[in-house]
């Protein structure tokens, strides 16, 4: 367990941690970190999440234990939801956010990275099969999602700016391509990996130089969410996969990206759309620090 938490998890998880030393000595201002996650949302981003969707091979998809972690990311999501929404009294928009930061785990930037370190490529390919899901249909979802909730010019404004956003494009195009069966040409694929390999450490230093400005308190609904992430979505995930699919060899990858941090994407989101940060911030600090043991003994 050291031996993955220091050679896997934390070198990875320091990044995050520079960032927040960063902010909080006034080193690099909010106004910059916020310029530069924009810059890996809008570039780096998509040159990471095409080449994935293209080139992923869905005849390797873990169907039976992905579609139980669907349903688990169902069931919390809407559980989070109408508790921050009715007991807690936040606001639709922000209440969607949080229940994201529940189901919606750092896969891409964060797990995903370790799991490759640890597994290799291929090992690590029930995580790519969720990254697959996550970064097309689940993150294509909210950010559509956020447009709806968000746009004030109506459903068709909403509709244009979607076609707009670059991630949304990379999805499609990727998704176009892998049915297509068309490989990407390899200057093209070479500038993708290039520009894609700065998107996990850009978007984790500027959040955590953004994240460092915040209040790390625990409210009360800072606290339910946070436990949602770290304990019952993971315990879902278990009991889902242990009663229906027992005996899969996914399963143990499934827990652990199940286990993970709260992704970035939902405070991006939030900054992208106006949302409060208050709450979704704390969850997102709380549950990167608290999973770097979990991750350990998981991994």
């Amino acid at each position: 367990m050291l031996n993955v938490l220091t050679g896997n998890i934390l070198p990875v998880f320091s990044v995050l941690a520079l960032g927040f030393i960063l902010g909080r000595g006034r080193v690099v201002s909010e106004t910059e970190a916020r310029a530069a996650n924009r810059l890996a949302f809008l570039i780096f981003q998509p040159a990471l999440i095409f080449p994935l969707v293209a080139q992923f091979d869905v005849s390797t998809f873990p169907a039976k234990a992905l579609a139980l972690y669907v349903v688990a990311e169902i069931l919390c999501f809407t559980l989070t939801y109408l508790i921050a929404r009715r007991v807690f009294g936040r606001e639709h928009g922000e209440s969607w956010l949080l229940a994201m930061a529940v189901v919606f785990v750092n896969t891409l930037l964060y797990v995903w990275p370790i799991s490759v370190l640890i597994y290799g490529t291929a090992g690590a390919a029930p995580i790519t099969a969720i990254v697959a899901w996550d970064s097309t249909v689940s993150f294509a979802f909210f950010i559509i999602s956020m447009e709806l909730i968000s746009g004030k010019d109506g459903t068709s404004a909403a509709v244009r700016s979607m076609g707009r956003n670059p991630v949304l494009v990379a999805i499609v195009l990727g998704i176009a391509m892998n049915l297509a069966g068309l490989a990407i040409p390899a200057p093209v694929e070479t500038a993708l990996h290039y520009a894609g390999a700065a998107a996990s450490p850009l978007t984790l230093l500027a959040v955590g130089i953004i994240l460092s400005g915040s209040r790390l308190t625990p409210s009360p609904v800072v606290v339910t969410v946070s436990a949602f992430k770290l304990a019952l979505f993971p315990a879902i995930v278990w009991a889902l996969i242990a009663f229906v699919d027992p005996g899969d060899s996914a399963a143990p990858l499934f827990l652990l990206t199940a286990a993970g941090p709260s992704g970035m994407m939902a405070f991006a989101l939030a900054l992208l759309y106006g949302v409060r940060t208050d709450a979704i911030t704390p969850v997102i600090i709380w549950t990167s620090f608290l999973s770097l043991i979990p991750l350990a003994l998981l991994a």
